[in-house]
C-alpha cells in the first residue's frame, strides 16, 4: 500500500508555521512512517514530482509568485490546508492592507530610518522580482481551501493531530489545549 503524500510551502510569512511542524519533535519519526514528502523543505524538493495528497500552505499571498505557488498547490493538491494566521487572515504582513503600495515601497527604500545613503532615490526594478499585489490576501480568497489551522503558529500538536486524522481518515481531535490562544 502506498503511503499518502505530502507536501508543504510558505507563501508571504515569517516560516514560524513550518518550524511549529518540525516541533512535533520524534514524532516526525512516525510521520515518516505515514506519509510520503514531495514538494517540501523538509526533503527539499523544490518541484512537484507526483500529485500530491494533502498540502499545507503558511503564508498570505503579497506577491505575483505567492499566486503562482498558491494555484500550483491547488492543483496538485488532493486537500489543501491553511495554516497560521497569515494564511487564514494575511496575519502580519496584511498591516500594509490600509496603505497604498508606492507608499510602503518609499518607505521600505526611500524615507525608512534604516534606508542609509539611497541618495539616488533607486527603487527595485526588476523583471525578475515578483510584482506586488495591492494588499495581502488569505488563501482562501485566491482559491479553495479544505481545512484551517489557526494560530501564530498553530501549536505543534494541532499539526500532528490534524495531520495524523486526515492520512487515516479518523475524525479530527481537537482538545483545548491545542487551539487555545492564552
Amino acid at each position: 500500500m502506498s503511503k499518502p503524500i505530502l507536501a508543504t510551502t510558505s507563501l508571504a510569512g515569517c516560516f514560524g508555521c513550518h518550524m511549529s511542524f518540525l516541533d512535533i519533535d520524534e514524532r516526525i519519526l512516525e510521520l515518516i512512517e505515514l506519509v510520503e514528502f514531495n514538494k517540501s523543505p523538509i526533503d527539499d524538493i523544490k518541484t512537484f514530482t507526483k500529485e500530491c495528497d494533502i498540502g499545507l500552505i503558511e503564508g498570505g499571498c503579497c506577491n505575483s509568485e505567492n499566486i503562482e505557488v498558491l494555484k500550483e498547490f491547488r492543483k496538485h493538491c488532493k486537500i489543501l490546508v491553511s495554516v497560521g494566521e497569515c494564511a487564514i487572515m494575511g496575519g502580519l504582513p496584511a498591516l500594509r492592507n490600509g496603505i497604498s503600495i508606492k507608499e510602503c515601497l518609499e518607505e521600505a527604500y526611500l524615507n525608512g530610518p534604516t534606508v542609509g545613503e539611497n541618495t539616488a532615490k533607486i527603487m527595485p526594478n526588476d523583471d525578475e522580482l515578483p510584482m506586488l499585489l495591492n494588499k495581502v490576501y488569505p488563501c482562501h480568497e485566491i482559491v479553495k481551501i479544505d481545512y484551517y489551522l489557526p494560530g501564530c503558529p498553530p501549536r505543534a500538536d494541532l499539526i500532528w493531530n490534524a495531520l495524523v486524522a486526515l492520512v487515516t481518515g479518523d475524525e479530527l481531535q481537537l482538545p483545548y489545549e491545542v487551539v487555545k490562544f492564552d
